[in-house]
């Protein structure tokens, strides 16, 4: 499954989930004649477009449900996995498919399908299909130079092509609604008779009409991530939103205490984090509040998400941003990371006369600044010996 967030499908579940997913697609192809070659290869004789209509609906509806999880923040797209596009090796596999596709009546998981219902001739072809994959692997050094020859790298059809999101999302809809109304007049003029369930109609004028309309929603659905970050640009409405605040004597405190309900969000950057950090903190930009590892951290019940940044101001967008997205107990960082060093980090006792109130927070300060710097070279430490998960983007396709 597709990296959702919240992670409603853990890593264990996700099998559970791919078996039944494969168990009812294999059921569709079967059902949508997919296990007959003769259907299958009627695409490229022009009596039976079934393979085009299901295939296209299939993409277009999986383009824009990922579109509109993407813009509600339930689908981490940064761990989506883009396959690289290789472009002379992707021209020859692609001649070399379509050729086998005709000759033999099946592509990789069309044959399948057949086979698991007794067909002999995609069982053969299947045995076909590991010859060629036995050939590629034990004569890659030869294939190797092609294989890898223009790299374009992992880049999307909307991004090459040079136009929107959105606006490649509803091209394809219209393409797709257009293929169906164009190649059911094919169909009719090669069989001489109209397609059952593909005449003209109101009601499926009126279904091409919702698949357009369906289309334009792609427009109505711009990236949350991006406005979001574009009012937090905006540093009035920042200043003006509602976030607790800690100062930086009760978070030394807390740190010192080793509450266990505090974690702290550090949006300074990477090298000012790797150069100093704090216990019980992790590194984000604000791009990353919207991926899946922000809100395993956030959502975490009966913590204090304490944001800090080298300004309070910087810290307050990542707390106003955690606040838009739905998380709960947010505070900032009082004066900022600048602030809590000339506090605690870096305190000096003042001169001068000091009163009672003074004299137990400059006492609290001087003991802080004597512990607080053991505790970050150990936190240092355990970080340095600890293993770094990294993040693994899902890889799928058919």
């Amino acid at each position: 499954m597709g990296p959702l967030v919240p992670e409603v499908i853990g890593n264990e579940l996700n099998f559970i989930v791919a078996l039944l997913a494969g168990i009812a697609f294999g059921f569709v192809l079967e059902q949508a004649g997919f296990s007959t070659s003769k259907k299958l290869v009627g695409l490229f004789y022009g009596y039976d477009f079934t393979v085009l209509r299901v295939f296209f609906t299939g993409g277009v509806t999986a383009m824009l449900g990922v579109i509109t999880l993407a813009h509600f923040g339930l689908l981490d797209m940064k761990l989506v996995y883009v396959n690289p596009t290789f472009l002379w090796s992707a021209i020859v596999g692609g001649l070399i498919m379509g050729l086998g596709f005709v000759t033999g009546g099946y592509c990789p998981g069309t044959s399948i399908c057949a086979a698991a219902i007794g067909k002999i001739d995609a069982m053969i072809f299947i045995g076909g299909s590991f010859l060629g994959v036995l050939v590629f692997a034990e004569g890659y050094p030869l294939f190797e130079g092609l294989y890898k020859a223009a790299s374009w790298g992992n880049v999307q059809a909307f991004e090459t092509l040079g136009i929107s999101q959105s606006l490649f999302a509803f091209l394809l809809t219209f393409i797709a609604v257009a293929a169906f109304w164009f190649t059911a007049a094919i169909e009719r003029r090669v069989n001489g008779k109209t397609v059952k369930g593909f005449h003209l109609s109101k009601v499926y004028l009126g279904l091409t009409g919702l698949a357009i309309i369906i289309g334009l929603t792609a427009f109505m659905l711009p990236d949350k991530k991006e406005y979001m970050l574009k009012d937090l640009a905006d540093n009035n409405f920042v200043a003006s939103f509602k976030i607790e605040g800690m100062d930086a004597d009760e978070l030394a405190f807390r740190l010192i205490d080793n509450d266990n309900d505090l974690q702290i969000i550090d949006l300074r950057s990477q090298k000012d984090f790797d150069s100093l950090s704090l216990p019980k903190s992790t590194h984000f930009m604000l791009e990353n509040m919207f991926e899946k590892d922000a809100y395993k951290l956030l959502s975490v019940k009966h913590k204090k998400n304490v944001f800090i940044a080298n300004d309070e101001l910087t810290a307050k967008s990542g707390a106003v941003l955690a606040s838009e997205l739905g998380f709960s107990n947010i505070l900032v960082l009082k004066g900022g990371f600048a602030q809590f060093k000339k506090d605690i980090l870096e305190f000096v006792m003042p001169a001068g006369t000091i009163d009672r109130k003074d004299a137990d927070t400059f006492r609290f300060r001087t003991n802080a600044s004597e512990v607080m710097p053991v505790l970050i070279k150990e936190n240092k430490l355990k970080q340095s010996s600890g293993k770094k998960v990294q993040v693994k983007r899902v890889l799928g396709g058919c």
